[in-house]
């Protein structure tokens, strides 16, 4: 694989082109991606993106199962035992500090907004323990609000495509909303943290068995053997994303 056919100066058309193709190029890699977290309802959603921080979300599904059929509502929450709560949270780790968020996230949607989880951002962002991520994964998965969630998978692709070069969060969802259609806005955010989990890692890309390969200009900051990049390939779909990695080894566009 050469390196990046991306150039530098990029013009901005250039650029928003480059990223409506990377779009559309990782929903061929990942058509099924989706929220990894397990729930049936917004208040689920909601209560499992909090309990998400520190850990990861294999251990808030092994957590949530027990925890909502004990809660069910907000109320449920807002009037828990803590000691019971805290056990029960125990194996996501800072349990105590978590025991408090739900129970006060309970509080507040009693209290302000008749024990159901409001479907605006606006709103969503004044609970406790709630920003701008957990909000976005909410009205994304759980009203079908397009949004955009920055967590650190998020932060580190869109950089290392070169969509943006902000750290801030708001700021990195500011810019790449302005590259991606709106409608894409939620499957973009799943599908970017799917690629950070299974092919883009923080220490060693695998950039030899990677399907953006042409369109990254970060190519060749990671693993480009392409037998040694295969084997860094994780999830289910390496299979699937090792085999769209060579059609583009071979020289054919995949979008």
């Amino acid at each position: 694989m050469a390196k990046s056919a991306v150039k530098q100066p990029e013009t901005r058309l250039g650029l928003v082109r480059r990223a409506r193709r990377t779009t559309r190029v990782l929903a061929l890699g990942y058509p099924d991606a989706h929220c990894e977290l397990n729930f049936t309802n917004p208040l689920e959603l909601l209560v499992a993106v909090v309990l998400s921080a520190q850990t990861t979300d294999v251990r808030v599904n092994q957590v949530t199962p027990a925890l909502f059929r004990r809660y069910r509502t907000a109320l449920d929450f807002a009037s828990a035992d803590r000691t019971e709560l805290e056990e029960i949270l125990r194996p996501t780790g800072f349990y105590r500090a978590k025991a408090n968020s739900v129970m006060g996230l309970g509080a507040a949607l009693v209290e302000r907004f008749g024990g159901e989880v409001p479907g605006r951002l606006e709103d969503l962002v004044t609970l406790p323990g709630v920003g701008r991520k957990t909000a976005n994964v909410v009205l994304g998965d759980a009203f079908g609000v397009p949004g955009i969630t920055v967590d650190t998978h998020f932060g580190r692709l869109t950089r290392r495509w070169g969509w943006t070069t902000e750290e801030d969060p708001v700021k990195v969802e500011r810019e790449v909303g302005g590259l991606v259609e709106r409608r894409d806005w939620t499957l973009i955010s799943h599908r970017t943290i799917f690629h950070g989990r299974r092919v883009c890692h923080a220490r060693t890309p695998a950039c030899g068995a990677c399907l953006l390969a042409p369109l990254c200009p970060s190519y060749g900051i990671g693993q480009v053997d392409p037998a040694k990049a295969r084997k860094l390939v994780k999830g289910d779909e390496a299979p699937h994303l090792i085999e769209l990695a060579e059609r583009v080894r071979a020289g054919e566009k995949l979008a």
